[in-house]
């Protein structure tokens, strides 16, 4: 798992029949301390994320274990909504804080 921000939302009125009904959310992948990296990734969302929050994200074949993305041309979804972080006993993300 691996964790990112979403920063924005994905509209595609054309895709896979297997891919309908799936919500597609814009994610920058940070790093431990939460700065951000420079690539974007584009994820089924399994939980109900929205944008600004902080969550973990899993890519590759591990995309397609959640009861939504079973079974589905999914190379990476949003699994956990993060409500806290902490490294080394140092709080480095508390959500609503």
């Amino acid at each position: 798992m691996l964790i990112g921000k979403i920063v924005g939302t994905l509209v595609a009125t054309q895709k896979d029949e297997k891919l309908r009904g799936l919500r597609f959310m814009v994610v920058k992948p940070v790093d431990t301390d939460g700065k951000p990296g420079s690539s974007y990734v584009v994820a089924a969302d399994a939980v109900g994320a929205g944008v600004d929050e902080y969550v973990l994200y899993a890519t590759g074949s591990s995309a397609r274990q959640t009861v939504l993305t079973d079974k589905r041309p999914c190379d990476a979804v949003i699994m956990a909504i993060v409500d806290t972080w902490e490294i080394d006993g140092q709080e480095k993300y508390r959500k609503n804080a």
